[in-house]
Order: C-alpha cells, then sequence, then structure tokens
C-alpha cells in the first residue's frame, strides 16, 4: 500500500464509479467484488448497487450494520426503508451520531415498527446529545404514531427550538387533553415556525 492516501484515489475514484455503474447495469459480479475493497465509499456504493439490482440479501444488510465504517452502516441504515425484514432499530445505538440519526429517519419510514423500538427511539428523543438525532427520534415517533411514544414526543416540544418544531408536528397523530395543552403552549412559542404549526394542528381547517 503506498504510503501517500492520495496516490489511491484516482483507483478509488475508478472503483466507486464501477460500483455505481453496476447498479444500473445489474453488473452483479462487479458489485459483489466491490464489497470487499478496502475503501468504505466503495463498499457503501456496491450496498447501493445490490439494492439497485434487487440483489442484495437480507443477511447481506444486517451484515453492513457491523461494518467497521460508519459510511458503510448509515448506507445501510438508509437501505432498510422498504424492506419488511430488516429493521434499522440495531443501528439506534452507533456510535456515529449520522448512523444513528439516520437509523431513527429509517424506523420512522417503515409501516410498523415493534414497541422495543419505539421505546428506544423516545430514549434517544430525550437523552441522547445530538439535537438531529432527537429530532430524528421525534419524527419518526410521529410518524410511527404509537401511544407509547407520546410521552417523548410530549417532552420535546420543550427542546430546542429545530427539536421542538418537530415535535409539534409529529403531534399530528394523537389526541387528548395534553395534546392540546402542548399546542396550545406551542401556539405561542418564540419561534414563529412552531406557532405556525401548532396552529394547523389546532385549526386544521
Amino acid at each position: 500500500m503506498s504510503g501517500n492516501p492520495e496516490d489511491n484515489q484516482p483507483t478509488r475514484r475508478i472503483a466507486r464509479r464501477d460500483a455505481v455503474i453496476a447498479g444500473h447495469t445489474s453488473d452483479e459480479a462487479t458489485a459483489r467484488t466491490a464489497q470487499h475493497e478496502e475503501d468504505p465509499q466503495v463498499r457503501a456504493s456496491a450496498l447501493g448497487a445490490l439494492d439497485r439490482m434487487g440483489a442484495l440479501a437480507d443477511e447481506e444488510l444486517r451484515a453492513a450494520f457491523r461494518d467497521p465504517s460508519p459510511k458503510v452502516r448509515l448506507r445501510a441504515a438508509a437501505l432498510t426503508v422498504g424492506r419488511t425484514e430488516v429493521s434499522p432499530a440495531p443501528l439506534l445505538d452507533d456510535p456515529s451520531d449520522d448512523v444513528a440519526e439516520t437509523a431513527a429517519w429509517a424506523c420512522g419510514e417503515r409501516d410498523f415498527e415493534d414497541l422495543g423500538t419505539v421505546t428506544r427511539l423516545g430514549e434517544l428523543a430525550a437523552d441522547h446529545s445530538n439535537p438531529l438525532v432527537r429530532e430524528a427520534a421525534v419524527a419518526a415517533l410521529g410518524a410511527i404514531g404509537h401511544p407509547a411514544g407520546l410521552e417523548a414526543i410530549l417532552g420535546a416540544t420543550t427542546d430546542r427550538v429545530a427539536v421542538r418544531r418537530r415535535a409539534v408536528l409529529a403531534l399530528a397523530p394523537f389526541d387528548g387533553p395534553e395534546v392540546e395543552a402542548a399546542l396550545r403552549r406551542a401556539a405561542e412559542d418564540r419561534d414563529w415556525q412552531t406557532r405556525d404549526a401548532a396552529e394547523l394542528l389546532i385549526n386544521p381547517d
């Protein structure tokens, strides 16, 4: 291996290009070879290529959850959308905030998530140090609409502005006096977008 990483950049760019093209030409052999490349961006592109051609097995996708590179794990989290048998939930606790955020988003894009996942999303919405992860978790809870997620959404209505704005929107599937009270408070928020979101839910017509 060259001592200068830049020496390998043209080769890596070619490998990434070939992996991407493989997905459009149904070149499964090239895509599978790219899964074992040193460059994580190539491996991530290989996942996308295999998915595009319908050749990515569920077990391959789950195996990508354990890839040492967050680039690959992030791509794997995104690719769980539309797959009923592979949940992104294991990546909610990923050490990379970007991966955890994408996993939370992906949870909200699925038709159903189990109670354990809803509970973990609620914990992330309340306690994660990165506000982007909290925001994604809140959005997912609103999209899922499970009653077990309501408490976390209500708590997020007092978070920083981007999170509480998302929390107000996430209240749309819910009703009850506590939801009504949260919307009334949000209608007086100092952030105009939060106020507008609350007013839209209070007066949908």
